[in-house]
């Protein structure tokens, strides 16, 4: 171990990490296409993306490209007051993008900051409309918006992750996502009773992410937004996760046939490249911030709100959303994903698979050993990041069928070497 690993390895703090217990991490040398080397020269295919960010692998040459010629002219400004071309572009290209009116941009540098500005959007319109009444939120079990404060308190209070912050975040409605005749009568039910104190209503479209990989289907969605609409109250869609393709559609609301109020921006924003967010809202809700009066505007502006770097990447990005076979790329991963992981059904010890798009997820029953579990795949080459009870690939785009095909195997092998310990 070089003097550098040793040296940093007794000053960090990782995340979602018991230090005490957990294994050392592995050290990332370089990074291309699908692939990561490791600082003692082995090299693994990443089957989640970095959190879900690298739609177009690492070290794509063209947002690179982008990145690099924007460092000469213009690294960063502050965004109060002063604009520049890469974010006025890329605000065009969202609004263009999105369905329907959602076409005012807040940037900011991270998916839970864009939900936390979702938020204040939806609480502060009731407020700007006379309503200051109106400022609780719904959200759905198995729910995952973030680790800020505001975002903690529209998680699933059973996930886990947020039970030692209980008592100390607001408290919001938690709702089961309505699938069927019953709960489709208890959310509106929900929605009748607690009307005159909503503000909104949140929900992942499609695919809940980091609550477990639990998905619904477009019409469950769609059922949502017409409640909303029938209610009178906002609908805030948070497609950090979704968005950019990963579920086949560039955003996952599309295929509801919806358009959400307010929608929640992240992660494959940049490809993966640089931190940026991003809330989009639609024409009605950010006329109710114009006035003359100073206090009715939004109050929120991240220091690095805009940053032109980012805005340089996520262009680029979207360039090659528009260059390349991305979406198509999505529809033969799906296929291939239902192939090679369907036969974890039969394994002992697996209670479910899940498949959307370019994102694929064995649910396990029984204790888990997710430290041997990581390590283990490591050992086969692969980057795959179990975590709760669910094993899952959310590979990169441009992922080749052989490249896939190793990560399934190593799913198989894995979970097939547990079984045999049941």
């Amino acid at each position: 171990m070089s003097d550098w690993q040793e040296q940093g390895l007794a000053h960090i703090w990782l995340p979602y990490t018991q230090m005490q217990t957990a294994p050392a991490p592995l050290t990332v040398a370089s990074s291309k296409g699908c692939r990561l080397t490791l600082a003692d020269g082995r090299e693994l295919i990443d089957g989640i993306s970095s959190w879900w960010t690298a739609c177009h692998g690492y070290s794509h040459p063209h947002i690179a490209a982008a990145v690099a010629a924007q460092l000469q002219t213009l690294p960063h400004v502050m965004f109060g007051g002063l604009v520049h071309e890469p974010a006025l572009r890329l605000a065009t290209r969202l609004a263009a993008l999105l369905p329907g009116d959602l076409e005012r941009v807040f940037f900011t540098e991270s998916g839970s900051v864009s939900v936390e500005v979702a938020l204040k959007m939806a609480i502060q319109y009731w407020r700007n409309r006379g309503e200051a009444a109106k400022k609780r939120i719904v959200y759905f079990r198995h729910a995952y918006h973030g680790d800020t404060f505001a975002t903690m308190a529209l998680c699933d209070p059973e996930e886990g992750m947020h039970t030692l912050f209980a008592g100390a975040m607001p408290e919001q409605l938690m709702a089961e996502l309505p699938r069927d005749e019953a709960t489709r009568a208890s959310f509106d039910a929900l929605l009748a009773a607690h009307r005159h104190e909503l503000a909104a209503v949140i929900v992942e479209p499609l695919v809940q992410g980091a609550g477990g990989i639990k998905m619904h289907d477009a019409a469950t969605l769609a059922y949502i937004a017409e409640a909303c609409t029938r209610h009178g109250l906002l609908l805030i869609t948070d497609e950090i996760m979704t968005g950019f393709g990963r579920t086949g559609r560039m955003f996952a609301c599309e295929e509801a046939g919806i358009t959400p109020d307010i929608v929640c921006l992240s992660k494959a924003l940049t490809g993966g490249t640089l931190p940026l967010a991003a809330t989009v809202a639609r024409r009605h809700v950010f006329e109710g911030f114009l006035a003359d009066d100073p206090a009715v505007a939004l109050m929120h502006g991240p220091t690095f709100m805009a940053n032109p770097l980012a805005c340089a990447a996520a262009n680029a990005s979207l360039d090659l959303f528009e260059r390349e076979p991305r979406l198509q790329q999505v529809v033969a991963i799906e296929a291939q994903l239902r192939v090679e992981l369907e036969p974890c059904r039969d394994l002992p010890g697996v209670a479910d698979v899940r498949i959307k798009g370019a994102i694929g997820a064995v649910e396990l029953a029984g204790a888990i050993d997710l430290n041997t579990m990581r390590r283990r795949f490591a050992e086969l080459g692969v980057w795959v990041r179990p975590f709760g009870n669910v094993v899952y690939l959310m590979p990169p785009f441009v992922i080749t069928p052989d490249e896939l095909r190793t990560l399934t195997a190593a799913i198989r092998t894995v979970l097939g070497e547990r079984a045999r310990t049941l």
